[in-house]
């Protein structure tokens, strides 16, 4: 069973005092890239949300590194291939998909890129919107 792990997952890892914290962190210590991925992307979102925190929760940029590379040494990085970035982004009109769901949407595409069994995501509402193939795999982290 392979898996996959959404930003809003892997965020919650290395914030202690987030309502999500202790399912995002039990799913991700189960992780090993022989099993598990995330989107590329998905690292410069961690890193951009954990140094742009209001204080005194803001990670400071070589914290910010430092969970980057331990999402690094648990998950295998999956990156859309130039056609593949272009054919996502070009289906965003047809589903309704303006703004900062675009983003959302090419880490589903990533996702079912990866043919990951299973999309672990907080965001069921924004991961549903991009049709069957990803609705029928996505699950949040089990509590």
């Amino acid at each position: 069973m392979s898996v996959f792990l959404d930003t809003s997952v892997l965020l919650p890892v290395f914030l202690g005092d987030h309502p999500h914290h202790a399912p995002s962190i039990a799913l991700f210590l189960t992780c090993e890239p022989q099993t598990a991925s995330c989107a590329v992307h998905s690292l410069a979102e961690v890193y951009a949300t954990l140094t742009r925190l209001p204080a005194p929760f803001r990670a400071s940029p070589q914290q910010a590194i430092q969970c980057i590379e331990k999402i690094a040494t648990r998950l295998r990085m999956i990156s859309l291939d130039a056609p593949a970035y272009l054919a996502a982004i070009q289906s965003a009109p047809s589903r309704n998909i303006v703004g900062g769901t675009t983003y959302d949407l090419l880490i589903a595409t990533s996702a079912l890129y990866s043919g990951a069994d299973q999309i672990y995501s907080w965001n069921l509402r924004h991961f549903q919107r991009f049709g069957p193939a990803v609705a029928q795999r996505l699950l949040t982290p089990p509590h």
